[in-house]
């Protein structure tokens, strides 16, 4: 009996506590007792706006708003290799190791250590066409770092030993993989190996005179592109550009350089491998998505073949390896590849696929959409977002890629071989099969 009072009072004291907690409750809103809980209807998300400016300096500015992290990237146009004069070989690819290096009154201690106390994350590239210098921060720290894109490098002398450097363990990197000495062999292939697409940007000739020499005239604002992700404002974000920059070389409008000139010949590295890695290269007059759905279709076309499509700056090409013994089957594969047109199927397949690639692109991080906002202000002067690289590529017709084809077929083709060449055919007889 003492144990069903007991258990009958404590069950009482509990209803009454809990009928206290109810009530005390009622008179507050979820969110007032429990300050910080997500809102139980949140507010539709919305895509983010772009918008371009150009300042007076020839810098191009372009923002969007919707990511949830800042990217903000600063691409010069001129300062890849294809830019190097003569005497500075190799210059382009040792001032990527130039960058966040002493400059402005700033050492390069101070220049990283203020990135890394704002939680940023630099980053530095360089190619053939051009050279970028960003970092990756969080939304309220994008502005602060902007000024530390474009310092004056003052050029001391262990800043420029150690880009050297560095630069000289790519070029090793570089020439120990197939696939980069293949890359660099179309290009020479395509252009010549003098000229200047088709000289390589891999080059450990680059000198202390050089390194200043290219980067005092290819990193000045005039004709560059700033990209941002993440930006609420664009106005006040494009003031803080000027005034961030305002002390940085603004230079003046580069001379018009003639673009090189498509020879379609051939370029051959032997080394006894064991394996013969091919590829056949086209001048193709087009726009970036046309390209992308031409490479897709070889790609798509081919697969069971085993050779793969690709697209490298105006090229567009067919890739192909085998054994040494087997190489002038694959030519006749890599052939075959471009004088048959696409079936119709495969044209629509191709354009889903590079159409999904580019969009899906734009949405695989802030660095990302920065490089996908400077290529699109770089090729056309605009950025309309993912739904304008939709419709870019929605706008290719089935005659687009047909026409594409039908030029390949006719054109004399650039070939690159690299590996075990015993077995593998010339250029002149490959490119009697075309015309």
């Amino acid at each position: 009996m003492a144990s069903l009072l007991r258990t009958a009072a404590s069950a009482q004291r509990r209803a009454i506590a809990s009928s206290t907690r109810r009530e005390f409750s009622a008179l507050l809103t979820p969110v007032e007792e429990f300050p910080g809980i997500p809102a139980t209807s949140p507010e539709a998300a919305s895509a983010g706006s772009a918008s371009v400016t150009t300042l007076s300096n020839g810098l191009t500015v372009v923002s969007e708003s919707a990511s949830s992290t800042s990217t903000v990237s600063l691409t010069f146009p001129n300062a890849g290799s294809s830019s190097e004069s003569m005497s500075e070989s190799g210059a382009a690819l040792a001032n990527k190791f130039m960058s966040f290096k002493s400059g402005s009154g700033l050492s390069s201690a101070v220049i990283l250590r203020s990135i890394e106390d704002d939680g940023a994350t630099p980053f530095a590239t360089a190619d053939r066409t051009s050279a970028t210098v960003g970092y990756t921060a969080s939304k309220d720290k994008a502005l602060r770092l902007i000024p530390l894109l474009a310092t004056t490098c003052t050029f001391e002398k262990w800043d420029v030993r150690d880009a050297l450097k560095f630069a000289k363990l790519e070029v090793d990197e570089a020439n120990a993989s197939a696939q980069s000495v293949l890359s660099e062999s179309i290009y020479s292939a395509a252009y010549g190996a003098q000229s200047a697409m088709g000289k390589s940007y891999y080059s450990t000739s680059a000198t202390a005179a050089s390194v200043q020499s290219f980067r005092e005239k290819a990193y000045v604002l005039h004709g560059a592109v700033l990209s941002a992700t993440g930006i609420a404002d664009h106005e006040s974000f494009v003031k803080a550009v000027e005034e961030g920059l305002s002390e940085s070389v603004a230079g003046s409008p580069a001379p018009a350089v003639a673009p090189s000139t498509f020879l379609g010949g051939e370029a051959r590295v032997h080394a006894p491998a064991g394996y013969t890695h091919l590829a056949l290269a086209f001048d193709v007059a087009g726009k970036s998505p046309l390209m992308n759905v031409v490479s897709k279709c070889i790609s798509l076309a081919n697969a069971e073949a085993g050779l793969s499509g690709f697209t490298a700056d105006s090229l567009v090409g067919v890739y192909g390896g085998s054994s040494p013994a087997e190489a002038a089957a694959v030519t006749d594969k890599l052939v075959a590849a471009i004088t048959s047109a696409p079936s119709a199927d495969i044209v629509a397949r191709a354009k889903t696929l590079a159409k999904a690639e580019a969009v899906f692109a734009m949405d695989g991080g802030s660095v990302a959409l920065a490089n996908a906002m400077t290529a699109s202000i770089m090729e056309t002067n605009t950025f309309s977002g993912a739904a304008g690289v939709a419709a870019a590529y929605d706008s290719i017709t089935a005659q687009d890629v047909a026409a594409a084809f039908e030029s390949m077929a006719k054109s004399s083709p650039a070939m690159a071989a690299v590996g075990d060449l015993s077995s593998t055919p010339y250029q002149g007889s490959i490119a009697a099969k075309f015309g």
